[in-house]
């Protein structure tokens, strides 16, 4: 893609920014991961989320087709 030199300088004024820099270290100190408890990886608040992010969507779920495993290779 390309873009205007215009549009590229904005960019590189806004990368340079005292402002954006903080802005971004404030983002990188607060963020977390939803989906670890006391470090390790909680499997059921994943489950939930993508149930819930599932229903928000209006997804059907496919009906269950188990696998033919004739010939699993490595």
């Amino acid at each position: 893609m390309i873009i205007s030199p215009k549009a590229e300088k904005e960019l590189i004024d806004l990368a340079r920014s005292e402002e954006f820099g903080k802005d971004m270290d404030l983002i990188k100190k607060r963020w977390h991961c939803p989906f670890l408890r006391n470090g390790e990886v909680d499997i059921d608040a994943y489950i939930e989320f993508i149930q819930q992010f599932n229903e928000f969507i209006n997804h059907e779920p496919k009906p269950f087709k188990p696998m033919i495993d004739r010939d699993m290779r490595l």
